[in-house]
């Protein structure tokens, strides 16, 4: 069977007067089947349906709707990975393909990108999330992440938190700087209260002095984002829903350390080693490239300092940020200064260092230090009965009194 092509060119050399075996020397066809389109005339040649062959996705369709009808929301990248365990060796567009058929992707409106030069800014939020730790089962603990963005290249990095009070924000951005090896010249915060604490009516805004210090120390500058306008933000919220339906839904975790464990793995292994959907560009190399640009890090840690008083338990332990620290059992004074540092508690009773504790993340939480309480003293054994002295029976005692009475008379 020949293409329409072909026909085509066969009744336009007949048309110009050429015999049958002239237009079969110039096609390269036999006369016979000249002959026979010329006969058929200009027609489309008919094909037969091709024998539907077996998808090398189709073993896994099963498991991909059921991971797509308990989690509507995972990505097709996520899911690949799982089949592939599984034994897949397809590729990723007949995956996308069935997902998408799946779960039809939602119309999204166009928006105008706003991009950053290298090392100009951060984006830093917060997102909620809820699970139940195997190590708590039945409990449904609600958690934070904090996740900061660099803007030009999208690098990531994230904690998850038990709260998001002004220690825990300050103890993860000189986290993330030590992470990046850097600062950027400015970070983009929304209205969050342990960011942003007031403005005026000229549109002034007061910053957290506590959170300004910090940044100051890093060469580093606040700055909020417009009100009402969360989309400026968007580099750092985007990845919220990818973290959230490529890392977090489908797992489970021991505690939050176990969270915290299982994040950094994957971002240092799915998260910035992929092609960015915006950039086109891989995350990790951006990032190699935008390293110079940030500001280096301070010769010394940040050691901001917050001083409180705490009275001692009965169990010899101070209370700080729901938490209880233990303090040795040499301890006289009931009331201690502690001194709160980003990362961790300084215990002085008359101007002396007495215990030192790294900050517990969480509420309701115990630190004991081994090292505060007493090693209790060695009992010595009881010395053994003396041999051969046992108890006698009384006729024996009777006897003895007999004869003394009698020696007595």
């Amino acid at each position: 069977m020949i293409g329409l092509g072909n026909n085509v060119v066969i009744h336009d050399l007949k048309r110009q007067g050429l015999g049958v075996s002239a237009i079969a020397r110039q096609t390269g066809l036999d006369r016979k089947t000249v002959r026979k389109y010329l006969a058929r005339g200009l027609e489309a040649p008919a094909y037969k349906p091709r024998v539907p062959r077996a998808r090398i996705i189709e073993p896994f369709e099963g498991y991909l709707r059921e991971r797509l009808s308990a989690f509507p929301e995972l990505t097709a990248r996520r899911l690949m990975r799982e089949i592939r365990d599984r034994g897949y060796v397809g590729g990723y567009t007949a995956v996308k393909a069935f997902v998408r058929e799946v779960r039809p992707a939602k119309l999204a409106q166009f928006e105008r990108r706003f991009e950053t030069p290298p090392g100009k800014q951060a984006q830093m939020d917060f997102a909620e999330f809820a699970t139940v730790f195997t190590d708590e089962p039945g409990v449904v603990r609600k958690v934070w992440l904090f996740s900061m963005v660099l803007g030009h290249s999208r690098w990531l990095w994230g904690r998850f938190c038990a709260s998001q009070n002004l220690q825990t924000v300050m103890r993860c951005h000189v986290a993330a700087f030590d992470a990046m090896g850097g600062a950027p010249e400015e970070v983009l915060y929304d209205r969050m209260k342990t960011a942003v604490i007031g403005e005026s009516t000229d549109g002034v805004i007061t910053y957290n002095p506590s959170l300004v210090s910090l940044l100051n120390h890093y060469d580093c500058a606040p700055r909020a984002c417009q009100p009402y306008r969360a989309k400026t933000k968007g580099k750092v919220e985007r990845p919220f829903r990818y973290i959230r339906q490529d890392f977090f839904l489908g797992r489970t975790f021991r505690n939050l350390d176990d969270l915290n464990a299982q994040f950094d793995a994957w971002r240092a292994e799915v998260a910035n080693p992929r092609v960015h959907a915006t950039t086109g560009r891989v995350i990790d190399e951006a990032f190699a490239e935008e390293l110079p640009s940030l500001r280096p890090l301070p010769a010394n840690p940040y050691s901001a300092v917050l001083t409180i008083e705490r009275r001692v338990t009965r169990e010899g332990m101070v209370s700080v940020g729901g938490n209880l620290y233990s303090v040795p059992d040499t301890t006289r004074r009931r009331t201690l200064e502690v001194q709160h540092h980003v990362t961790e508690l300084r215990i002085f009773e008359d101007g002396v260092l007495i215990a030192r504790h790294p900050v517990i993340e969480g509420k309701s939480r115990r630190r004991v230090d081994p090292s505060h309480r007493k090693v209790p003293p060695v009992r010595p054994p009881k010395p053994p009965a003396p041999i051969g002295v046992g108890r006698r029976p009384l006729d024996f005692y009777g006897a003895v009194g007999r004869r003394l009475a009698g020696t007595v008379s």
